[in-house]
Order: C-alpha cells, then sequence, then structure tokens
C-alpha cells in the first residue's frame, strides 16, 4: 500500500487524493518530528513562564481576556474540543473527512502549532485506521477556519464522540482501543492547533479539482457526440479560429473537440451542400462556455496549491519561538474559487442541456424522429429524461449563488467577518455530482442520435466511447425502464471508462 510521508515540504493535489479516495497510509517525516519537537520546547517556555499566551494560558475567541491556571489547562483543552464539537445534520463523507484529517497532519508536521510530537503521531495513527471520526453538514462558518468538522475529528483523538466503522456509528472510547489506538490528553496550546485551520474546504476543493478536470474532458466529448448527432460541423473548432481569442481553455476544448470529431464519417457527408450556413450556439459556442470552466479550474488549482503549501493555525508558532495571532485561517481564498468554479460547473450543465433538446425536437434534429423516439406517439424516447436533465440544470443554477458574499457575525462579535467556505465547498460537491448526471443524459441521448444515423458512422474516438456505452446500456428500440440506463451511464463517466475508451481509440 502507497504511504505518503507528511514533512516540511507542501503536499500536492494528488497526495490528498491518494490518501482520501484510495487509502494511501501516511508518516510523519523525520524533518518533521524535529520541526514538531523545537515549536513544542517554545511553547513548553511559554507555559511555564506564566505569560498570557492566546491558546496557551488564556481562554478562546471572545473569551480570551482570562487567563488560566496550570491546573485548568488540560481541562482547557479538553472542553475547547466538547464545545466546539457542535455539528449537525447528516453525517459528511468519509472521503472528505480522511482529506481534512491529512490537511491538518500537514499543518501540524509544519511545526508552527506548537503541538507535541505524541500528538501528531496520534494523529497520523488515527488517520491511517479503519476509523473515521463523524463530521456533521452543519457548524462550521469558515471564519477560524472549520471549527466544528475539526473539532468532531479531535473529539474522536481524545475518545469521545463518535467514528465511522465499515460504515456503521460507534463510540470512539469503544473503537479507538480495539484498533490499538490510545485516546490523547491534550496539553496547552494543543486544542486550538487541531481545529483552526481550512482542512475541511481545502480538502473539498481539491477532490473538486480531481472530479471537474475529468469532467471537463468529458463534457468536451458529450459535445463532440451530439456535434456528430446533429450533423453539426467542426470547422468552428479548427486552431486558427481559437487564436483569434487567446483563452487558452478554449484552446484546450477546441483541441480536444477536433481530436474526437478526428476523421468522422458523419462529419464529412455534409461537409459541402447542405445548406446549413451556422450551427447553433450550443454546438458553435462550447469551446468558449466549456474553457470558461477549465480557465475557472486553472486558477482554483493554483489557489489549492497554494494552501497546501500554508501551515493553518492561529496562534503560531515562529521559528524563533514567537507565537503571534493573526488571520490566516480565515477562508476567504479558498471559498471564492469554491463559488468560481459552481458559476462555471452551472453553465456547462446548461449547454449540455441545450444540446440534449436539440435532439428530440423535431424541427431542429436534422431529420430524426421526434424525442428520438422509436414509434412515437406510443414511445417517448428520451422526453422525460430531459425533463430529469432540466431539473438538475435549474438546481446547479441555484448553487451557483455565492456562498462568499454572505457573513453571520459570531463569538460575540469577535469574530465579524466569516467566509462561508465550507459552505461553499458542500454546495459544489452536490454540483460536482449534478454535472456528471447532466452529461450522462447528453451521452446516452448523443449515442442514440448516432445510432440512428445509421449507416453513417461516427469518428474513431466517438465510435470507441458508444461502444463502451453499449456494454452497459442498449441501443434504439421501444421504451424501457430508462433510469437504469441513465445510471449506468453516470457510473461509466464517473469511472473514467467512457474518457478511457474515447482517448484510447
Amino acid at each position: 500500500m502507497a504511504q505518503i510521508a507528511v514533512g516540511t515540504v507542501p503536499l500536492t493535489r494528488a497526495d490528498v487524493v491518494a490518501v482520501a479516495r484510495h487509502g494511501a497510509q501516511v508518516r510523519l517525516s523525520p524533518e518533521a518530528e524535529a520541526e514538531i519537537s523545537a515549536s513544542r520546547a517554545h511553547i513548553d517556555a511559554l507555559a511555564a513562564a506564566g505569560d498570557g499566551i492566546y491558546g496557551v494560558s488564556t481562554g478562546f475567541g471572545a473569551l480570551a481576556t482570562r487567563s488560566i491556571p496550570v491546573s485548568e489547562r488540560a481541562r482547557l483543552q479538553r472542553s475547547l474540543i466538547r464545545s466546539h464539537a457542535a455539528g449537525n445534520g447528516p453525517l459528511v463523507e468519509p472521503e472528505v473527512v480522511k482529506a481534512m484529517l491529512l490537511l491538518r497532519l500537514k499543518t501540524l508536521a509544519s511545526g508552527r502549532t506548537g503541538v507535541r510530537l505524541s500528538t501528531a503521531q496520534a494523529y497520523a495513527a488515527l488517520l491511517n485506521s479503519p476509523l473515521v471520526p463523524a463530521v456533521h453538514e452543519y457548524g462550521s462558518l469558515g471564519c477560524s477556519g472549520d471549527l466544528a468538522p475539526l473539532a468532531h475529528a479531535a473529539l474522536a483523538l481524545i475518545g469521545e464522540g463518535e467514528v465511522l466503522e465499515d460504515g456503521q456509528l460507534r463510540p470512539s472510547a469503544e473503537a479507538l482501543p480495539a484498533h490499538g489506538l490510545t485516546p490523547v490528553e491534550l496539553a496547552e496550546k494543543e486544542g486550538l492547533a487541531l481545529i483552526n485551520g481550512t482542512d475541511g474546504m481545502l480538502g473539498m476543493l481539491v477532490l473538486a479539482l480531481a472530479d471537474l478536470e475529468q469532467l471537463a474532458e468529458v463534457a468536451d466529448l458529450a459535445a463532440a457526440m451530439s456535434v456528430e448527432g446533429q450533423l453539426g460541423t467542426d470547422r468552428v473548432f479548427a486552431a486558427d479560429l481559437m487564436a483569434l481569442r487567446p483563452q487558452l481553455g478554449q484552446a484546450a476544448s477546441a483541441a480536444n473537440l477536433r481530436r474526437f470529431l478526428a476523421g468522422s464519417p458523419i462529419v464529412a457527408s455534409h461537409r459541402h451542400g447542405d445548406g446549413v450556413v451556422q450551427d447553433a450556439y450550443s454546438l458553435r459556442c462550447t469551446p468558449q462556455v466549456h474553457g470558461a470552466l477549465r480557465d475557472a479550474l486553472g486558477y482554483a488549482s493554483m489557489i489549492a496549491e497554494r494552501e497546501l503549501a500554508a501551515a493553518i493555525d492561529n496562534p503560531s508558532v515562529l521559528a524563533d519561538g514567537r507565537v503571534e495571532s493573526h488571520g490566516n485561517f480565515h477562508g476567504a481564498p479558498i471559498a471564492h474559487v469554491l463559488d468560481f468554479l459552481a458559476i462555471g460547473v452551472a453553465d456547462v450543465a446548461s449547454i449540455s442541456e441545450r444540446r440534449t433538446d436539440r435532439f428530440l425536437d423535431a424541427t431542429r434534429n436534422r431529420g430524426l424522429p421526434p424525442f428520438l423516439a422509436d414509434d412515437p406517439g406510443i414511445d417517448s424516447g428520451m422526453m422525460i429524461a430531459q425533463y430529469t436533465q432540466a431539473g438538475i440544470v435549474s438546481t446547479l443554477k441555484r448553487l451557483a449563488v455565492p456562498a462568499s458574499v454572505d457573513s453571520i457575525p459570531s463569538s460575540a462579535m469577535q469574530e465579524d467577518h466569516v467566509s462561508m467556505g465550507w459552505a461553499a465547498a458542500r454546495k459544489l460537491r452536490t454540483a460536482v455530482d449534478g454535472l456528471a448526471r447532466v452529461l450522462a443524459i447528453e451521452v446516452l441521448t448523443a449515442a442514440r442520435g448516432i445510432d440512428l444515423r445509421a449507416p453513417l458512422q461516427p469518428g474513431a474516438a466517438t465510435g470507441a466511447a458508444i461502444a463502451a456505452l453499449r456494454e452497459v446500456v442498449d441501443g434504439p428500440g421501444p421504451d424501457r425502464f430508462l433510469a437504469p440506463d441513465i445510471e449506468a451511464t453516470r457510473q461509466l463517466i464517473v469511472s473514467g471508462g467512457l474518457l478511457a475508451a474515447a482517448n484510447h481509440a
């Protein structure tokens, strides 16, 4: 099994996906262990000095004015975790929790938080175990990072709260010892170090980027299939035309469309003399719309990689031993790009739905039967599949409303401007899932449209994609139970199988 060293160098996005989705194990690097020990020595010295240091010998947030005696500091850290583990609602997906744990461990490994080495090692052991802390949907404002979600993870570390094991909830007090894990008794500064970070929203951003980079390619493939099935032209995707507007995402999308349509007998069959001057925008402007999402992905990737190089905590322990408060925990940089991506997702889904709808209208689909039905009037064909697609697109448009422009003050006005980054991340996850479903319906519809153009044949890439689809979904015919076909197409998309077939043609 793969093992990833967590240390003083940044994690990669691939590292996060490997741990969150593929079960990669982690270990602290020797450099990280040295940095952790050095920063803890500074905290121990400050704790012994008795000065009022935030997170070490004071209360938290609006209660930071109270000085806490040595005898009460362990209780202070425990109380912080218990009180901040105030999440509610459905449980968050295990892959999100694992990504969050890894990113918090990454900050602990930086040596900028002041935790003990034993605490960081216990956190790594929890991440490597089959146990996943029970984290809830609601609770984070993205102000001092993702406080409530991270507190639920820390609660499991100290042997309280609940964890998931094989999909079942178990008390942490029972589950940890069963896997050789010893609950941690937190010392000064450690409770705050475990919960003060942007790790939840960043983890969801990294996972969304992985999904969307694949779905952007699938969207180009689906569009190519629609161009073929609707007797559209590929001339509008020419490289010299794209060069007139040097947008990188647009050029990449157009290159994909040219590649997927290369050598298509359907496209060649009407290249001259069909009397059509221009295709509809939903076909002709595909690179411009898909490319805009690609450019947003590029910007979001840059922000994510910068954040992966960050050590988010408050206060932070600097290399010279100073413990300084600051605002690096604020989630605005991540929240903004999460919202930005949701806008791009909604737009790509919207144009996909428009391409699908053109297949179904006999006045616009250039000779195909109404709704691609086998016996129109008795059969409804793809009519209601487009309804499903339209309903999802409508939802995606609502999810594109930014969360990061909202702010609800908290902590007696101490935390008076919050990012709502966790909320932005949660809605983006829903949007990513919706886009996959919308594209599945376009692929299913376009494949049927192309099949109905026989004896004309598609190009090698789109033909290979249709062949892969036909292994799980039957071709045109009388109406049948359609929901399983849509789901099978979605699974083929998210597994990477559809794209792989086209790319290896």
